[in-house]
């Protein structure tokens, strides 16, 4: 077994063992993203902050902010500000369309999703984030995958499985937009050329899209 192999068996262990939703330092931000208030780190998903809480800096961080505490002696209480929530009834899914094309020059495959939302909450703008196939419940995880989600209210979020390739996230190669009059929401994404040489993988295949979890 690797030194990989093994740090992701543990990983994947840790996820079933360690409730992350009473870890004091970490935040889930609007786009999907995970920080920790402690080191003021940015991840992507809740295996890399976890691979982070067990790391050498997140760890010495506790321990000193333990050792003020200590020393400050007990503090009062906060009261913590109460959050409205919006309560929405789910309407079911959006309509979508998936279009994939090919650059042939650079060899690069994309994917322009465009999600239709006509009956969207007032004052509500859809929102996506990538999601690793070991995150999600619905499926066996397959390394080999990812997801794209989408999520606006009062809607079901849904979720697309597409190939676990790095993309191409330059300005004129990962874009987003919000139709506001069309109610339609669009985005354009680009995978990386492969790296094995000259032999291509083929345009990514896509299922029907999956019931994604809360974003």
């Amino acid at each position: 077994e690797t030194n990989a192999q093994r740090r992701e068996r543990l990983r994947l262990l840790a996820l079933e063992t360690i409730d992350l939703s009473k870890d004091p330092y970490m935040l889930k931000n609007h786009l999907g993203s995970y920080e920790c208030k402690l080191c003021l780190t940015l991840h992507t998903n809740e295996g890399s902050y976890l691979a982070h809480t067990q790391g050498k800096k997140h760890q010495d961080n506790v321990k000193r902010r333990a050792a003020k505490e200590a020393s400050e002696g007990p503090q009062p209480a906060l009261a913590k500000p109460k959050v409205e929530y919006k309560k929405f009834v789910k309407i079911g899914r959006p309509g979508y369309r998936v279009t994939k094309q090919q650059d042939h020059e650079t060899q690069q495959y994309s994917l322009l999703f465009q999600v239709d939302y006509p009956e969207i909450g007032v004052d509500i703008l859809p929102r996506h984030r990538f999601m690793s196939a070991y995150e999600q419940r619905i499926e066996a995880a397959d390394r080999n995958y990812q997801y794209v989600l989408f999520a606006a209210e009062p809607y079901e979020t849904i979720a697309f499985k597409v190939p676990s390739r790095e993309i191409d996230k330059s300005e004129s190669r990962f874009w987003t937009h919000w139709n506001k009059d069309t109610k339609q929401f669009f985005l354009h994404l680009w995978f990386k050329p492969e790296r094995s040489g000259p032999r291509q993988m083929g345009a990514p295949s896509l299922p029907p899209p999956l019931p994604g979890p809360p974003m």
